[in-house]
């Protein structure tokens, strides 16, 4: 299978964003709280650390503590890092959830998730006047997914293609995984490949951005929804820590300066709780689609 797109090295991206915050705690005291946040790399890791870096700086004063941002080169390296405790706060896709849930045995808690993420869609994407209008056209053509680890960018759309007869390694002359949503945009926008699965709010920050000619290049199948991204823990985080990690989140709100560009940064109208339960579906199906065992 072909590889279309590499992230650029992330190491030279990793950074430390750190406030002075004014409390009777001494600043020795504080030096030694540091919480460790990561996400899967749905996008390049320049566009990661531009979508986080306000965030990371808004946690430091609601929570009262340094704040590094640590992005990774891969999905299983997110999954790996909250796993074996190397991060605290991880942002992951409702499959990399599944994964880390499993891979610690239960010891990882979903807490945020944004609004959007209860009904979420994953998009198939193709070039004008390449005859493909329904799922069915694809038999026979090109595609690219995201990530094999990615929800939106892969499970789902597997899922939905399998579920119209089509199985993704017999019936395309080609399959390939890009790595990124805004990667497989560009394949396809490129002519690289003759269709694409990606995350529907990159696909709409790509067209409302004007980076992409919805003339030459628009969306031919929407999946139906399901629950995706969300801010996941691990199960030893401190009950105070965790409390307050919720309540920065949910104090979010479009309506100040700050709020809103965070949440929009973020492609949220506002975060709200959320489960383990509400991903059961999800890791249904993974199993079926033989991505998990």
């Amino acid at each position: 299978m072909n590889k279309l797109g590499k992230l650029p090295s992330v190491a030279a991206f990793v950074f430390t964003l750190a406030t002075a915050i004014t409390t009777a705690t001494p600043i020795v005291a504080q030096a030694q709280q540091v919480l460790r946040i990561t996400t899967i790399p749905e996008e390049a890791a320049t566009e990661q650390i531009r979508k986080f870096t306000p965030l990371a700086k808004y946690l430091e004063i609601s929570l009262g503590m340094k704040v590094e941002f640590r992005p990774v080169a891969d999905y299983p390296a997110a999954v790996e890092a909250l796993v074996n405790k190397q991060i605290d706060l991880a942002w992951l896709g409702g499959l990399t959830f599944v994964q880390a849930d499993i891979r610690s045995g239960g010891q990882v808690i979903p807490i945020l998730q944004r609004e959007e993420d209860t009904k979420f869609r994953s998009v198939f994407i193709t070039r004008t006047g390449s005859g493909i209008t329904k799922l069915t056209d694809l038999k026979g053509k090109t595609l690219t997914f995201g990530s094999p680890s990615s929800t939106s960018g892969h499970l789902m759309p597997r899922s939905y293609m399998l579920e119209a007869g089509l199985n993704p390694e017999k019936d395309l002359s080609r399959l390939a995984y890009s790595g990124a949503h805004d990667a497989s945009i560009a394949a396809v926008v490129s002519g690289r490949v003759d269709a694409a699965a990606v995350d529907m709010t990159v696909w709409r920050k790509f067209v409302d951005s004007q980076r992409v000619d919805t003339s030459k290049v628009s969306v031919f199948y929407e999946t139906p929804t399901f629950f995706n991204y969300n801010w996941t823990i691990h199960a030893d985080m401190p009950p105070e820590l965790r409390k307050k990690i919720e309540k920065a989140f949910l104090d979010l709100r479009s309506s100040t300066p700050e709020g809103k560009e965070i949440l929009s940064l973020a492609r949220a109208t506002r975060f709200i709780p959320t489960k383990a339960e509400n991903y059961k579906g999800m890791e249904n199906a993974a199993r079926s689609a033989g991505l998990i065992k």
